[in-house]
C-alpha cells in the first residue's frame, strides 16, 4: 500500500473515535497553554502581494497547484485570489497567502506536531503530510481569515505555503525555498507578487499587502498610490 493510500485509509471520511477526540482535544489545550512561552525563530522568507496591481488572472494559483500537486486545481493552491463581483475596485478581489507568521499559532496548536519550523529549510513553517491527522486545528487557529492553511480535500490533510521548498514538480532543479524560486512570484505576469527575506510588519496587513506599482504602471493609466 502506498503512503497516499495509507493516509486515505487512516483518515477515511474524517471521523474520529471518542478516544481520538479526547486525545486531540487534550493536546490542543496543552498546546494552547504553552503557546505563550514557546519561542521559535522567524522564517527565512515571506510572500508579499499588491491586491491593487493584481489582475485576477489566477496564474499564481495554477502555478502553485502544478508545482506542488502536478495538476491544475485552484482549490489546491496555497495562495488564494478571492473575487467578489458585487464590490468595486479595489475591494472586488483579495490575495491571501500564508504569512509565515513570527508567532505561528498553527504550528503551536497542532496536536501531533505535523506543523513545524524546518531549520533545514530556513525555518519555514511547513506541514508534514505523513503526520497530519486531518483535525483542521491549524486552519481554525489561523487568526487571518480565511485560514491560510489549506485543506487538501483529495488527500485529506492540511497544507500551507512553504515558499516552494517542497515542490515535487518544480521546474527548476535548484527548487524553491528561501534560496530558490517561488512559483507564484515567477509566473505573475504583472509583478503583483514579491518575495522578501525581511520580516514584514506583523500588525494587520500593512506588511504583507504592499505597493508594487511603479512609473510604468502609471503610464498605463493606473493609480500608483
Amino acid at each position: 500500500m502506498s503512503d497516499k493510500e495509507d493516509r486515505k485509509q487512516k483518515k477515511g471520511n474524517g471521523d474520529f473515535s471518542r478516544r481520538d477526540f479526547i486525545k486531540i482535544t487534550g493536546s490542543i489545550i496543552i498546546a494552547a497553554g504553552f503557546s505563550s512561552c514557546y519561542v521559535i525563530p522567524v522564517s527565512g522568507g515571506y510572500i508579499l502581494v499588491d491586491p491593487k496591481k493584481c489582475q485576477g488572472c489566477k496564474s499564481c494559483m495554477m502555478a502553485c497547484s502544478i508545482a506542488h500537486e502536478g495538476v491544475v486545481n485552484l482549490s489546491l493552491s496555497r495562495i488564494q485570489v478571492i473575487q467578489n463581483s458585487f464590490e468595486k475596485w479595489p475591494d472586488d478581489q483579495k490575495i491571501e497567502q500564508c504569512r509565515q507568521c513570527a508567532n505561528p499559532l498553527c504550528v503551536k496548536i497542532c496536536p501531533v506536531g505535523a506543523l513545524s519550523v524546518n531549520p533545514e529549510r530556513g525555518n519555514i513553517r511547513m506541514v508534514d503530510q505523513q503526520k497530519c491527522i486531518g483535525c483542521k486545528s491549524c486552519i481554525e487557529a489561523c487568526p487571518h481569515p480565511p485560514g491560510r492553511a489549506i485543506w487538501n480535500f483529495e488527500e485529506r490533510y492540511s497544507q500551507m505555503c512553504d515558499l516552494c521548498a517542497e515542490t515535487p514538480y518544480h521546474w527548476d532543479e535548484a527548487g524553491g525555498g528561501p534560496d530558490g524560486k517561488q512559483a507564484c512570484v515567477e509566473v505573475c505576469p504583472v509583478g503583483a507578487i514579491a518575495f522578501t527575506t525581511e520580516l514584514p510588519i506583523q500588525e494587520g496587513d500593512a506588511g504583507y499587502k504592499i505597493n508594487l506599482r511603479g512609473e510604468s504602471w502609471a503610464e498605463l493609466g493606473y493609480p500608483t498610490d
